[in-house]
């Protein structure tokens, strides 16, 4: 189900396991793609805790330039 937030817009939603994706602003720089290793948010909203692929831990709050890949996306690839 998804939750609709005070603009009429999707909320983000995740849960342990799925991958944050975060598009890049700056010309010749690769987006970056994160394991969610913890959810700190009520219901599965932001803050996340991520794992990048360099094995860094960080907590991100995504912005407009973020989506999160569920579960069931990439096991289908």
């Amino acid at each position: 189900m998804l939750k609709v937030g005070l603009l009429g817009m999707v909320a983000m939603h995740a849960i342990v396991g799925h991958w944050l994706h975060v598009h890049s602003h700056v010309v010749g720089a690769s987006d970056q793609t994160s394991e969610i290793i913890e959810i700190r948010g009520p219901g599965g909203a932001p803050p996340y805790l991520v794992r990048r692929d360099d094995g860094a831990e960080a907590l991100v709050f995504p912005g407009g330039d973020a989506f999160v890949e569920h579960l069931k996306n990439r096991e289908s690839t």
